[in-house]
């Protein structure tokens, strides 16, 4: 028997809000195509999803569609049983249908749920529920690979385990909110986690995900390279700058529904410090400390843009502008952006360097640099607590397990004595 192919269910929290089913023609045909419930459920997922858009942040309502669009089609398509009747055993097969889904579920890029078509949003036929993360490609290919031509394959799929608990994250979260609402009375999802047979009990030492001191400078000195040699490339250095620095994470940075980050979120008190207002994640507002240091930088970027020196009060210029248009960048734009100069470091470190050195700016995301200005603080000897507020932590204690790690430290320096004979 042939398995059916996935349509998307949910577009994006904005569109979510005001969904008319004759706009969204694959929904409405998938939906009338199957049992009485599926519009129940598909109802029960969008008022979720308001729900998680209205109450928790941007990336916490993409998370959630993604798991609950996921978990949904499956019910559909796979199992065939609405959620009142999955007991414990329905949600572990779950499980192993995630840990290796069918091919056709499978894709290979992050893609757009939805194409526009003549005024109605169509499905994005390179879109699938899952997708098969490919390591980032080396910009110098060897001939073998240029001929061969050869596709990922799909079979090799498999979740990490920090998606896998992302997935009973998100699983559980519908249930408890169906509870609430009074729809179902039992959370399937919550006792079934326990007994996941892909889970690994984690007692490894954590590696933080950053880059060096000398990845670093090749990847600050590429970024001032670009913006000295072409003025578009200013915006680059400034956002390469201000992650790192102020430990921001790239949505920090971006235009969201609910928040636009602007020049006056830079403000200074009466000693004459610098701050600047973060919207982050938890919907929570934190002031970060801006160093002196940073202060060049700001006054670049504003006069690449024909601005004062420094931010006034009220001034509602966005804080990193878009390329066309007016307004703020979003997410993935200024993903892009980095990528863009981890690329070209790699490229210039590889040939300096050697390949060793420079590997890990193939792998490097954003986030890497939040930590990697974070664990230089921590290797200057900056007062945790001073730290942990800086990085929006909710405890010292995040803060000395995820960068610290003193036990760790400890013990490995009561490791190094130990002798062979």
């Amino acid at each position: 028997m042939a398995i059916p192919r996935p349509v998307p269910l949910y577009p994006t929290y904005r569109e979510l809000k005001d969904l008319r089913f004759g706009d969204y023609p694959e929904i409405k045909a998938l939906l009338e195509s199957g049992e009485s419930w599926w519009l129940s459920h598909w109802h029960w997922g969008q008022e979720f999803l308001r729900y998680t858009g209205r109450n928790k942040s941007e990336h916490t309502f993409a998370r959630f569609r993604n798991e609950t669009e996921r978990f949904l089609l499956w019910v559909f398509l796979i199992k065939g049983t609405p959620m009142e009747r999955l007991r414990k055993a329905d949600i572990l097969e779950y499980a192993d249908f995630c840990w290796q889904p069918p091919e056709s579920w499978i894709c290979l890029a992050n893609t757009d749920k939805f194409v526009l078509n003549n005024g109605r949003h169509v499905q994005n036929k390179a879109w699938a529920p899952f997708r098969l993360k490919l390591p980032k490609k080396s910009t110098v290919e060897s001939t073998a690979d240029k001929q061969s031509d050869k596709k990922p394959d799909k079979k090799k799929y498999r979740p990490s385990q920090q998606t896998l608990t992302a997935t009973f994250t998100g699983i559980i979260a519908f249930y408890k909110y169906l509870m609430n609402e009074e729809y179902l009375y039992g959370n399937p999802a919550q006792i079934a986690k326990a007994d996941c047979r892909h889970f690994i009990r984690d007692a490894q030492v954590k590696e933080i995900r950053r880059l060096t001191e000398s990845q670093w400078r090749n990847v600050f000195n590429t970024a001032l390279q670009m913006a000295d040699e072409d003025p578009i490339y200013e915006r680059s250095l400034f956002v390469i700058c201000a992650l790192k620095t102020l430990f921001l994470r790239i949505s920090e940075l971006s235009e969201r529904p609910n928040w636009t980050p602007v020049m006056s979120h830079f403000w200074q008190d009466s000693d004459g410090n610098w701050w600047l207002k973060v919207f982050g994640k938890g919907r929570k507002l934190r002031d970060t400390t801006v160093p002196d240091s940073f202060i060049g930088y700001l006054k670049r970027y504003r006069a690449y843009r024909g601005l004062s020196p420094l931010p006034s009060t009220g001034e509602n210029e966005p804080l990193v502008e878009k390329v066309r248009g007016r307004g703020g960048m979003t997410s993935r734009q200024l993903t892009r952006i980095v990528q863009q100069v981890f690329d070209r470091a790699y490229d210039e470190m590889r040939l300096v360097e050697g390949e060793d050195k420079a590997r890990k700016l193939k792998e490097a995301s954003t986030h890497w640099l939040r930590h990697t200005g974070a664990s230089m603080e921590v290797e200057r000897g900056r007062a945790l607590k001073d730290l942990s507020e800086d990085l929006g932590h909710s405890s010292m204690a995040t803060t000395d397990s995820v960068y610290v790690q003193t036990e760790n430290r400890v013990r490995a320096r009561s490791g190094k004595g130990r002798s062979v004979n």
